[in-house]
């Protein structure tokens, strides 16, 4: 073995043992790093509570979509006897929603039982009569919208009295301590690097561990003055913001923002699985590609993605198999939105060219106005190359001109081989239609069309939105699916450029900390959450959430010195 291997095998084993099983035994806590984990620290109350007056106190972004501000305000609620019925029903709805088919009608019975009897012990009087009259002539189906009324109901009552309520508490005053301890500086310190991943258009992809929780991540490391040099602060903003902007478990999120003496660092959901163009052509070299069921899977995952781009009004322009991602169970993510473009609201259409040659739309080519129908003709280049093992416009490895290859797009029809079944067809077809207002794709606001294709008829849509739905394939937990360090290729060294103020000022801005929601659900997930969350006796106030105790005197130790 040469070095460069015996280097690769080392990265694989130290890489390996950090992130543990797949099988979700692996304990993040035991890979805490003290002195880090110690940093997070929640404030005294009287550091914090200016923040009521800076923060947006908006009932569906503290309660609903903040993880933290969620488990909080459910708490305040369970500790309310009035207001203890509507939040055991919002979490019995969220439990129907995820919950096996042949358990959902007995689910339905109990919800009915327990909220919609004048009779029960928690029963809500808000429920329109109507409403309730519909749950019950309709739950024996236990359809997936049978009790999306119920809930809007739930959230229209608990966000009057209730949320003002919560506002009030010590509930909120511990949000405030967490919304302290989310906005602290961090830095590239906070990191343990392993190996290279792979590399992206300014720089390397690594695997990192986050110190303070274990959490692993993937950081994209953006070189600065490679980005200075190939103009790329705009592409490199707008990917950030993006990833900012958008949750989905069918997209990457984004948890920090922070920056080097060298580089911009984004720190990103690891996915452990390798990337769809491994999978087709590495895996299996003797038999490339996928059958149909596990492409027809993906393509629905990465339809969900697509449909939460389009809906904040988030145009791709990059979907290929090497931006779409597997994570430890098997579930893919769209990644890399270097190349996204943001739609004004009075923006319907964009103008640009972007994106990977042998994927781009015929009307992208053409110079032409465009819409998010250009990400999905890019879906049918996808969906064809899982199936087929090559691009539906040039076959492996053949060296086309670009030019030669913008005419096939435009002119030349698909030709399909035996690997495709005809609804498989059917559905590609549809995608690379040329003529947008004949291709499949994004219509009245979301992605109900594709989703009714035949193509998908086995695919069980609720399932697959929840993350339940068993993925068709789970990567092994000891393979590292990844080129070897030496195919990796490093990056040359920018010479000629220089960084001044201007600069500076944009990678500050670039550099902004924590993003909220994932870093709020590491906090959960890695149990520093439940430790740190801690009351006072029978549940009361604790001294940290009291304005007084910073002036009181902490008791005398009884200990006693002998010299």
């Amino acid at each position: 073995m040469d070095i460069g291997g015996l280097e690769t095998v080392v990265a694989n084993s130290t890489y390996i043992s950090a992130r543990g099983s797949f099988d979700g035994t692996a304990n993040p806590a035991a890979n805490r790093d003290k002195k880090y984990f110690a940093k997070l620290k929640l404030p005294h109350i009287t550091v914090c509570e200016g923040l009521q007056e800076t923060l947006e106190l908006q009932f569906h972004s503290v309660c609903v979509e903040q993880p933290i501000g969620k488990r909080l305000f459910q708490e305040f609620l369970e500790k309310a006897n009035e207001y203890r019925g509507p939040c055991r029903l919002w979490k019995d709805i969220e439990e129907y929603d995820t919950a096996e088919d042949k358990d959902r009608a007995q689910k339905a019975s109990r919800i009915i039982q327990r909220y919609m009897e004048p009779s029960a012990k928690h029963f809500c009087p808000f429920l329109a009569e109507n409403g309730i009259t519909k749950v019950k002539e309709r739950h024996q189906e236990a359809g997936d919208d049978l009790f999306v009324e119920t809930l809007e109901s739930v959230m229209d009552f608990l966000k009057e009295v209730p949320f003002t309520f919560f506002l009030e508490t010590m509930y909120f005053k511990r949000f405030l301590q967490w919304k302290w301890l989310e906005m602290q500086p961090i830095g590239e310190d906070w990191f343990v690097e392993f190996r290279v991943l792979g590399k992206g258009g300014f720089g390397e992809v690594s695997a990192c561990q986050m110190k303070a929780t274990g959490k692993l991540y993937a950081c994209k490391k953006l070189n600065k003055k490679r980005l200075k040099k190939r103009k790329g602060y705009e592409g490199a903003m707008v990917e950030k913001r993006i990833l900012a902007r958008v949750h989905s478990r069918f997209i990457v999120s984004l948890a920090y923002a922070f920056q080097t003496k060298t580089d911009l660092c984004l720190v990103m959901t690891i996915m452990n699985g390798g990337d769809l163009r491994y999978h087709i052509y590495n895996v299996d070299e003797n038999n490339p590609g996928f059958e149909e069921p596990r492409a027809c899977y993906y393509t629905a995952q990465i339809i969900n993605g697509l449909e939460h781009l389009h809906q904040k009004r988030i145009i791709y322009r990059d979907l290929k198999p090497e931006n779409v991602l597997l994570d430890n169970e098997g579930n893919v993510r769209i990644s890399d939105l270097g190349l996204a473009v943001e739609l004004n609201d009075d923006q319907f259409k964009t103008k640009g060219y972007a994106g990977t040659p042998g994927f781009m739309a015929p009307e992208l080519l053409k110079g032409e106005e465009y819409d998010y129908s250009v990400d999905y003709f890019t879906l049918g280049v996808t969906l064809y190359e899982m199936v087929a093992a090559k691009g539906p416009f040039r076959t492996r490895g053949e060296k086309v001109e670009p030019k030669e290859l913008k005419m096939r797009i435009i002119n030349d029809p698909v030709t399909y081989t035996e690997k495709f079944s005809e609804v498989t067809k059917s559905f590609c077809e549809g995608l690379l239609e040329k003529e947008v207002d004949k291709r499949l794709g994004f219509k009245n606001g979301n992605c109900d069309e594709l989703r009714a294709h035949p193509f998908f008829s086995n695919v069980n849509w609720r399932k697959l939105e929840a993350g339940i739905l068993p993925p068709p394939f789970v990567p092994d937990s000891r393979t590292v699916y990844a080129k070897d360090l030496d195919d990796v290729g490093a990056f040359s060294t920018v010479k000629g450029v220089t960084l001044e103020e201007p600069d500076k000022q944009f990678f500050d801005e670039f550099a902004s900390g924590n993003i909220a929601i994932p870093w709020q659900e590491e906090m959960i997930e890695t149990g520093v959450f439940g430790e740190l969350n801690v009351w006072g006796p029978d549940g009361g106030v604790p001294d940290d959430l009291r304005r007084e105790s910073i002036l009181e005197q902490p008791p005398k130790s009884s200990t006693c010195c002998v010299s």
